[in-house]
């Protein structure tokens, strides 16, 4: 394939955007204890994110962006994830909701939320129910007709910086088919306060009560369909390899830092053992979804499914790198002073992330059997 001007532009750009980023980790990784002591959300450092061009460089080229490469998008996410799994989480959704709303309402509205990206509105995906589990493409609750389009009566769960938002993309169910919408927040949503989780406490991914929302007939899109970026698919297992990354410098910092009968715990021979094999794993997961992410920008319609082998993938190998990293800090590690517990408690939370790796073992396991069908 030919390189063109535009592709010299788009990589000089993400080049740029990549020195930047650098220069940004380090402070965004000072912040991250105290966002999870707190459970405080990450707005500054979203926003800057925002003026810095890391938003107009994921949108799309035919949606007024810089059109960067599903590759680069990875490589921001991970190291996002590396430094605050919070700001990577909320960053990927909030990118896969705006890119998502644009695309979906791309004969209608798609210039709109493009240009409110671009100018800096916030976005929030809020799809998951109480009711339909793991399944968020295949919402069970109904919308009411109402004058003009529908009306919305139920909740939305692990909106991820919903209480920022300006914008959500919201799915429902209208004759049993799925339906997404775009929704601006008014008092017809609430914030239900029961957001005390576990782990990934900076993501705020709240618990949303929708009563008699209004969904109009001007606000909805189409399905999910080729060609479309599937930005929150790209970045789950990004997310958790950055978890992985992080446990495993915490593990060799507590390693080389600990000495045990005058002799560095980094020098035993299980630790030694027990750390090349968990580095091996993260770099062939790795390889994995960077060629997940070369294949979607090729275009090649299997990426979905790479997505889907790459999140169980990370997920696993981002909980037991973790829980290797308290074995080796042993009684330190538990200690809320120790980065260690915060990673395990991060890497739990990315297996739980719609779809939980209990979902994901199915789905592939019925596709590699060839039972997709028989039940």
């Amino acid at each position: 394939m030919a390189t063109t001007a535009s592709d010299v532009l788009v990589r000089e750009d993400e080049r740029r955007l990549r020195d930047r980023l650098e220069e940004l980790l380090p402070g965004i990784a000072a912040e991250a204890a105290e966002n999870d002591e707190r459970a405080r959300l990450p707005e500054a450092r979203l926003r800057q994110l925002h003026a810095e061009g890391f938003d107009a460089a994921a949108l799309p080229e035919e949606l007024g962006g810089g059109g960067a490469s599903h590759a680069f998008f990875g490589e921001v996410v991970r190291a996002l994830a590396e430094a605050d799994p919070a700001v990577a989480t909320i960053w990927t959704m909030h990118l896969g909701a705006a890119v998502g709303l644009a695309q979906l309402t791309k004969d209608t509205l798609g210039d709109h939320y493009a240009r409110a990206l671009l100018a800096g509105d916030r976005f929030a995906n809020a799809l998951s129910e109480p009711t339909s589990g793991n399944r968020f493409l295949n919402p069970q609750q109904e919308a009411a007709p109402a004058p003009g389009g529908h009306t919305l009566d139920g909740a939305k769960r692990f909106v991820s910086g919903s209480e920022i938002a300006d914008h959500l993309l919201v799915n429902v169910a209208i004759d049993g088919v799925p339906a997404f919408f775009g929704v601006e927040p008014d008092e017809t949503i609430s914030v239900i306060p029961i957001w005390d989780s576990l782990g990934l406490r900076g993501t705020r991914s709240q618990l949303l009560s929708f009563r008699g929302t209004p969904l109009p007939a001007e606000r909805r899109g189409g399905l999910p369909g080729p060609g479309h970026r599937n930005y929150v698919g790209a970045g789950l297992a990004g997310i958790s390899l950055g978890i992985a990354d992080a446990a495993l410098a915490a593990l060799v910092a507590h390693a080389r830092s600990r000495v045990i009968l005058g002799r560095p715990l980094a020098e035993q021979q299980w630790v030694e053992f027990a750390v090349a094999d968990h580095h091996s794993r993260i770099e062939a997961v790795r390889a994995y979804w960077r060629q997940a992410l070369r294949h979607a920008d090729e275009g090649v319609p299997e990426h979905a499914g790479e997505f889907d082998r790459a999140k169980l993938l990370a997920n696993r190998v981002a909980v037991d790198t973790a829980q290797l990293a308290v074995r080796v800090g042993g009684a330190s590690g538990y200690l809320r002073t120790s980065p260690i517990q915060r990673h395990l408690r991060d890497a739990e939370a990315g297996q739980l992330m719609a779809y939980s790796t209990e979902v994901l073992s199915g789905v592939i396991g019925k596709q590699i059997l060839g039972t997709e069908n028989t039940r």
